[in-house]
């Protein structure tokens, strides 16, 4: 009896295909909406960002402008509940904007949603705001969770607000392996406070961890290069920190270099 009940509504094979294809087409017009309302509202955000360079925080100019990009990523949820992004930054007009109808706990709600839904940037949020920002409630390892997850996809931020904790112990083992790693990995994709920190400790003559000779000696493969000068690997770092527009980045440039005339003079 029940084999014939799913026997008559099971779907045949080409119209089982049909019903598949009908599916990721409208997920597919849901994301493409949503990704138009999302770029819609990162414009008008950057619009804001450019007109509070010039006037207040909470001036009258910004209000249309918020409301604006408030409004495209409430669309671009409508659009795709799923979208995560949207999620972030509608918590984030909430948390730091002067938007109006702005609420905080809205903005918490919101945060936390985005950074289960595995939003890197929402749980790097929301692991620095529970670490320095949540005094009255002890959420160490919480903030310890989700900056975790956030440098489990490489977030540059939150692989230096790890290497910072793994270096100091703060609330955690010292782990000087783990911090020389992430700062090498977020260095790599270019922050410039990662480059002058791991910079320094090189110069400092810090132990390389292998997760991290492992990486040089592949770079060094393509290069021909089998040694590894910690000078130069140092030098390396700051020179990153000087691409990215960092002062100690270009300071520390010239004194390696004054080092070097002073020790081909002697």
């Amino acid at each position: 009896m029940l084999g014939s009940l799913f026997a008559k509504t099971s779907l045949k094979p080409s119209a089982l295909h049909l019903f598949q294809f009908n599916l990721q087409r409208g997920l597919h017009s849901r994301n493409k909406k949503a990704a138009e309302f999302l770029a819609q509202g990162f414009s008008a955000i950057k619009e804001v960002d450019r007109v509070m360079d010039k006037s207040e925080p909470n001036s009258r100019l910004l209000i249309p402008l918020l409301r604006k990009a408030k409004e495209n990523f409430e669309l671009a949820l409508e659009a795709d509940n799923s979208n995560s992004h949207a999620r972030y930054w509608l918590s984030k007009l909430h948390l730091k904007y002067h938007v109006p109808g702005a609420c905080k706990a809205i903005g918490a709600a919101l945060l936390v949603e985005a950074a289960d839904m595995g939003d890197a940037e929402a749980q790097y949020e929301l692991g620095r705001r529970l670490r320095y920002e949540n005094e009255y409630v002890q959420s160490g390892q919480q903030a310890f969770y989700y900056l975790e997850k956030a440098a489990d996809q490489l977030h540059t931020g939150a692989l230096y607000l790890l290497a910072a904790i793994y270096l100091t112990g703060d609330g955690v083992k010292k782990d000087m392996a783990s911090a020389l790693w992430c700062f090498h990995k977020a260095s790599e994709r270019g922050h410039a406070g990662a480059a002058i920190v791991y910079g320094s400790l090189l110069l400092r003559g810090v132990q390389l961890p292998e997760s991290v000779t492992k990486l040089y000696k592949t770079a060094s493969k393509s290069s021909g290069s089998a040694v590894l000068d910690p000078v130069e690997m140092a030098k390396e770092q700051f020179q990153i920190a000087a691409k990215a527009g960092c002062e100690l980045g270009f300071k520390w440039l010239q004194r390696l270099e004054e080092e070097e005339k002073r020790l081909l003079t002697e």
